[in-house]
């Protein structure tokens, strides 16, 4: 089966082309251009489509969009994602069926993965799976007894949004949430407060040397920093490890996965986060549900965009 794929995001969009046999896949092209918010949504896709034209042998017999929410996936519609500023909305599906004469499918980001990972990567051979995003935000894909779970108006899996603490970092629009603690710009924020606490007490953090600004902090930075004993750095990463156990917890006693795999960020850094998310967890959770559920980095990495556009035209 040839299929088409296009990933959308705010800042590049990809058209990708893969061969799937049965379960096994193999991706055969990609390009990729910048994502242009200031042209019309449908000049932007002009450009995709001319992108996807390029690196087609033969007319697709399926196609997968894969793009950040809100969106509606059965009238195939985009509904202005906060990074897609103008795409507010645009009948992607429609475009795309006519364009191409094959079946075409819309998912959002977070569920795109799930199933990149349930068909293809860690999560292959489980029916009961969460696939947690981690990097930029926090969001979820859920599949439940072997079926995508997307919820009443398609908003299952905000899991992001859940309240952990009733203070904290910033993320999801809520102090304190699971977002907040467990995302790019939560740990960012998270390293500033406790830099600040270090700097009163004479330390400066490896990651936020002197003359350095709030806005160079990032997660990559203190994880470099903590993997080089910057005891700030390791206090952050903990934190962030307790409060991803507490929200696995939370997953792991109301869903009972088989597994939950995890991307980004945890992906690069398990080593200094699953230490204290298992503690939590073994203190939190179920026991009869933790012990049958596996926690596992992504397997589909870097490519794991690519991967989720094919699969959701598989869906």
């Amino acid at each position: 089966m040839y299929i088409l794929g296009f990933d959308i995001g705010g800042t590049k969009c990809a058209a990708v082309t893969a061969k799937v046999n049965g379960g096994e896949i193999t991706l055969l092209s990609k390009k990729q251009i910048p994502t242009d918010c200031t042209v019309k949504p449908c000049v932007m896709l002009q450009r995709l489509m001319e992108l996807a034209d390029s690196i087609l042998t033969a007319n697709p017999d399926l196609i997968g969009v894969s793009c950040g929410g809100p969106l509606d996936s059965q009238k195939g519609i985009i509904l202005g994602p906060p990074n897609l500023p103008g795409w507010d909305y645009v009948e992607i599906v429609n475009i795309l069926e006519e364009r191409y004469s094959a079946p075409v499918k819309l998912q959002n980001d977070a569920n795109a993965c799930a199933v990149a990972e349930w068909k293809f990567g860690a999560a292959k051979g489980y029916d009961n799976v969460v696939f947690l995003t981690f990097g930029t935000g926090l969001g979820a894909g859920i599949i439940l007894d072997g079926k995508l779970y997307c919820g009443t108006n398609g908003n299952a899996g905000e899991v992001g949004h859940i309240r952990l603490a009733d203070d904290g970092p910033v993320g999801f629009g809520k102090r304190g949430s699971f977002e907040g603690f467990c995302s790019g710009g939560g740990i960012a924020q998270l390293g500033y407060k406790l830099a600040l606490q270090s700097i009163e007490n004479g330390v400066y953090p490896l990651y936020f040397p002197r003359n350095s600004n709030k806005e160079e902090i990032t997660a990559k930075a203190i994880a470099e920093a903590a993997l080089k004993g910057d005891a700030t750095a390791i206090e952050v990463y903990k934190i962030s490890g307790e409060y991803l156990g507490r929200g696995l917890s939370l997953i792991i006693d109301i869903l009972n996965p088989e597994v939950i795999v995890i991307g980004s960020i945890f992906t690069r850094s398990k080593n200094l986060l699953w230490q204290y998310a298992k503690r939590v967890i073994e203190d939190e959770a179920l026991i009869e549900s933790a012990s049958c559920c596996k926690v596992l980095p992504a397997k589909l990495s870097e490519n794991i965009g690519d991967y989720a556009a094919v699969a959701t035209a598989l869906l």
